[in-house]
């Protein structure tokens, strides 16, 4: 009797250990999976990086409804893990970038990047600027109605305006609000000042995703386009896309990050840019520039999370003339779960030819398409400036998503 209690209470023990030990490990998984997945129709879904994750028996069709639907990810197809948003699509077929090309934008309003006191004819300095309520990194959309295009346009309306209060509209994270503003004569420069600095456009360099050959739009950097000084995204009014020629590569070394550097193109052009988000800069080419890219760019099907696992890759990246090249990396971490949605990979360049040529990731690289197993899966967003040979990456799929969104 006491020997079979024994094993009773044993056999118990061990039961309630596995299962606690099954639940933990489902709450692991839990934590790690995506909330949100897209698959193909008609597909199984499988998540690469965690073979032993399925859908739970059952789902069935549901899955390929039209509209989004919800269905449970299970551990060994038995124990429920978590409940996710499933979405039907069928993953497009792109041509492939990393050719690396110019960037001006001309803002939507001026954006104020500093203030500073005006010396008045009292003697005294005051700033009209923050007396109005505007602060550094917001936008200044209208002045006294009309719409503002320019730092010289605000400048203009600011010295002729004798002192007259002047209405404006402000755009503050996401949000509009009018002040009035007061000028002051500035006894230093005898002309009459607003107490604020301003930028209208801004230029740089970075490398093309992806294009989309049925629409001619493209996607370029996996990161918004922010503003120096403020580091707020900036508002895009209207922009465009030039060729450029890569001059040099510039090493990056450890706390000091690399930078592409070339020359733009005189008269050249791709393309208009008309949308700056969280995940990259798009627009749309020519038909000069799509029959060009389109002739010699590569054809991939788009690869969604759950098809990426941690392990070797290549990325196509252009570090010298205007010819992307492709490159080894490893994939060291996957996040499906990032609030950060330009840092859902890290990776590692292993090619030796690039880093003897950059050092690594270095800027300007911003955008170069990352492949796995035939698909195209990501792109190169962030240098890590202790290591420049690491950095982050952000899933095709979250760029895609932006794809024709534009004008």
């Amino acid at each position: 009797m006491h020997i079979r209690k024994f094993f009773t209470k044993a056999a118990a023990t061990v039961l309630f250990a596995a299962l606690a030990g099954l639940f933990t490990t489902a709450e692991y998984y839990s934590e790690r999976l995506p909330d949100v997945l897209t698959a193909e129709c008609d597909t199984e879904l499988h998540i690469a990086q965690y073979p032993e994750i399925s859908l739970c028996s059952g789902s069935g069709s549901s899955f390929f409804a039209s509209s989004p639907d919800q269905a449970t990810l299970s551990l060994f197809g038995a124990i429920p893990v978590k409940n996710v948003q499933l979405k039907q699509s069928e993953a497009p077929v792109l041509i492939v970038g990393g050719k690396p090309f110019g960037i001006k934008l001309l803002m939507e309003g001026v954006m104020v990047t500093g203030l500073g006191d005006v010396e008045a004819d009292s003697g005294t300095s005051v700033c009209p600027a923050a007396e109005a309520g505007i602060q550094t990194g917001d936008i200044v959309c209208t002045v006294n109605g009309r719409a503002l295009t320019s730092n010289l346009q605000l400048q203009s309306v600011i010295t002729n305006s004798k002192g007259s209060p002047i209405r404006m509209s402000v755009q503050r994270d996401g949000s509009r609000f009018e002040t009035v503003l007061k000028p002051v004569f500035s006894e230093q420069s005898s002309q009459w000042k607003g107490g604020m600095w301003v930028r209208d456009s801004i230029a740089g360099i970075g490398t093309m995703t992806f294009i989309d050959k049925s629409t001619g739009r493209f996607a370029g950097l996996g990161h918004p386009i922010c503003d120096s000084d403020t580091g707020g995204i900036v508002p895009l009014h209207s922009g465009e896309a030039v060729p450029i020629e890569i001059t040099e590569a510039k090493r990056g070394e450890k706390g000091i990050p690399g930078e592409l550097r070339g020359r733009f193109a005189i008269g050249g052009s791709f393309g208009t840019l008309d949308e700056n988000n969280n995940c990259g800069i798009y627009g749309k080419l020519n038909d000069t520039a799509l029959e060009q890219l389109s002739a010699n760019g590569i054809e991939l099907r788009l690869g969604y999370r759950q098809d990426i696992t941690t392990g070797a890759a290549e990325v196509m990246t252009t570090v010298n003339g205007d010819t992307p090249q492709s490159y080894a990396i490893n994939i060291e971490k996957i996040d499906y779960t990032s609030e950060d949605s330009t840092r859902n990979m890290m990776i590692r360049i292993t090619d030796e030819r690039l880093l003897e040529a950059s050092g690594g990731i270095i800027q300007g690289m911003s955008g170069s398409p990352i492949i796995q197993n035939g698909r195209l899966i990501g792109a190169v967003t962030h240098v890590f400036v202790t290591d420049p040979t690491c950095g982050f990456a952000i899933f095709a799929d979250n760029m895609a998503e932006y794809l024709n969104q534009g004008n």
